[in-house]
């Protein structure tokens, strides 16, 4: 049980750990603690645990941050105090009424527990969603905490970051700055499914996510369904496992989130109505959308709901913040920042809480609401370069598309007439680490800058690369995989990755102990699309053998710099596993209901007029 606990915790870092892990008396001396059920308007009471600044007063009024999490406000108890409060130690040092929330269904609150609750367009006394929580719950503190100076705030990271960005729609006039960061935005392409391929990376997560509470609960309830590592070598327990069908079947049966994953293999009205992007509309109050580069979890949710609030959302002052982060790791400090074994700078993250999180909160809740905080529209970190870059538009305007064609095991400017062609084995697939510790992990991170070597030379991989750069080139805002493909079956998987190939002489700054960065092949970016969803996602659609067809899809955005002496590398696979469940190469109409006796073999040829599209910055 203390190991299920122990990997609990470590997922949810950012908004558990970061706060209670420190022994400090400052809250306790200088804030009151008060703990409330807040009425919703269907009668539903959500738990609510209020931190007040003890010297607040008719003269002296605070504004409120307030986050609404489903991962537990703990410690409950009016005489029990968190240690740390807020975003970072300076908001939370320069005081504000602090106010957290556990959401319907969880922990101590009433209601059932909905995974992306549905956003419900029309609102009545019994028509509800996490907007008209987060408005009637903003109505009551307003209302009911003496001497707050009417505004509030709200942040959240990761699933309380879906919560932040939906409370954006609630439409409350008190509610003038809010901070959604790693947020969930739609998990057809967050977390669980990346165009609506099952991230298996994921599998230990449902017990967190797909088992209903029947009472109150200060504690975890879904502990016992946590699957325990057998081995230090986890890829050993995704083999063992078999099928998704049978690793479902096995542990998943009862778990309701799960079971609707593997029931509805489409994007269809499941899916649609859990959608957060078309309802970002008419926001107008300040938002600051924060991600990192390497968050393995919600990189496309931050960058598409700071995209969809520019367009759709003028009065909004909208900034994005992206950083060389993993899921989360602006929240804490790491002195030399690394990810994985790549060094991007020090104290990365005060820089991120001091100059910009405590500024843009500070303003829009103490200072002038209605005048802009002076923030960058876009502070984007340079992951090649390793530097901060300020931004006008996001993405720059100052960016010329250009196309690299996969030709001849190069990457060329001009297509090509033959093609490329692999072996794909479901039986056998391409490895997605060569860590097989990380595999036991609760969720993927590392991968998202690992050395690709371990992949470069597979029989089953292809690999396009360019000469020695000449100049340094910084490639920046969407990316676009255009491939003309041909399958021996009727089903396939795409996985694309973007590399940077370092010297063979290359001697890092800061460097892991053990590692070899000559020639290093770090992984900038990457994406996978299963093909039967080229042409729609509400419906799958079966390859015509040996028959050149087109499949196209975004990868997640970038800002790289590929340095002079090093190359741009592109590799494409069908397979990457256990990232990623494996493709039976056979059409099915429930891909997630494949056996073994479905797996087919197959040979893939990619077309050399394939290509890459990218934005470089002049």
């Amino acid at each position: 049980m203390k190991i299920h606990i122990s990997i609990v915790l470590t997922f949810f870092f950012v908004f558990y750990k970061s706060q209670n892990v420190n022994s400090d008396s400052f809250v306790r001396d200088n804030f009151t603690k008060k703990e409330v059920y807040i009425p919703m308007r269907d009668g539903v009471k959500l738990f609510t645990a209020i931190y007040i600044p003890k010297d607040i007063s008719g003269k002296n009024k605070y504004p409120m941050l307030m986050q609404r999490t489903c991962y537990s406000i703990a410690p409950y108890g009016e005489h029990e105090y968190k240690t740390k409060l807020g975003p970072n130690e300076y908001l939370m040092k320069d005081k504000y009424i602090f106010v957290y929330q556990d959401v319907r269904g969880r922990y101590m609150s009433e209601g059932t527990f909905t995974n992306m609750t549905p956003q419900v367009e029309h609102k009545s006394n019994k028509n509800v969603d996490e907007s008209t929580d987060t408005y009637d719950t903003i109505d009551w503190l307003v209302k009911n905490i003496q001497n707050n100076n009417g505004k509030i705030g709200q942040f959240g990271t990761s699933y309380p970051g879906f919560y932040t960005a939906v409370g954006t729609l609630s439409e409350h006039p008190a509610l003038v700055a809010s901070s959604p960061q790693a947020p969930i935005l739609d998990f057809w392409n967050d977390d669980f499914l990346h165009n609506g391929k099952f991230m298996l990376g994921y599998f230990r997560t449902f017990p967190v996510f797909g088992v209903q509470k029947t009472k109150p609960e200060k504690q975890a309830w879904y502990t016992d369904s946590m699957i325990k590592p057998t081995s230090e070598d986890g890829l050993k327990f995704y083999k063992e496992m078999g099928t998704l069908k049978d690793g479902y079947e096995k542990y998943y049966k009862n778990n309701f989130f799960m079971t609707e994953i593997m029931n509805h293999p489409n994007y269809d009205e499941f899916w649609q109505k859990r959608s957060l992007l078309p309802h970002l509309k008419n926001i107008n109050h300040a938002v600051m959308t924060v991600g990192g580069w390497y968050d393995a979890e919600d990189l496309s949710g931050p960058l598409n709901i700071y995209k969809t609030i520019e367009k759709n959302s003028p009065k909004a002052k909208n900034t994005i913040v992206m950083g060389p982060f993993s899921h989360g790791g602006w929240s804490r400090e790491m002195g030399k920042h690394f990810h994985n074994d790549i060094y991007f700078g020090d104290s990365i993250a005060t820089y991120y809480q001091k100059n910009i999180e405590t500024k843009f909160f500070s303003h829009y809740l103490k200072e002038n609401t209605k005048q802009d905080a002076g923030l960058p529209e876009a502070l984007m970190y340079d992951t090649g370069s390793k530097e901060w870059k300020e931004f006008s538009t996001y993405p720059p305007k100052n960016i010329q598309k250009i196309n690299f064609y996969l030709a001849d095991n190069t990457l060329k400017s001009t297509a090509g007439s033959g093609f490329s062609e692999y072996y794909s084995d479901p039986d056998n697939p391409v490895p997605s680490s060569s860590n097989l510790r990380d595999f036991n992990a609760f969720t993927p991170r590392n991968y998202m800058s690992e050395d690709q070597r371990f992949a470069t030379g597979r029989p089953d991989v292809l690999t396009f690369t360019t000469d020695v750069l000449s100049e340094d080139i910084t490639l920046s805002g969407e990316i676009m995989a255009k491939l003309n493909i041909a399958s021996t079956s009727t089903d396939a998987d795409f996985a694309v990755k973007l590399i940077d190939v370092y010297p063979e002489d290359f001697i890092p700054v800061e460097k892991r102990e053990g590692v070899i960065y000559g020639n290093y092949h770090q992984m900038v970016r990457s994406e996978i699309m299963p093909a039967r969803f080229r042409n729609s996602r509400e419906k799958g659609e079966a390859l015509i053998p040996n028959q050149k067809t087109a499949v196209n899809f975004r990868l997640q955005d970038v800002l790289h710099t590929f340095k002079k002496g090093h190359k741009i590398q592109i590799q494409v696979s069908s397979t990457w596993f256990p990232l990623f469940s494996v493709n039976p190469q056979k059409f099915l109409d429930n891909p997630n209901m494949a056996t073994k006796e479905d797996y087919t073999k197959a040979f893939i040829k990619i077309y050399s007029d394939s290509f890459i599209e990218v934005g470089v910055l002049k």
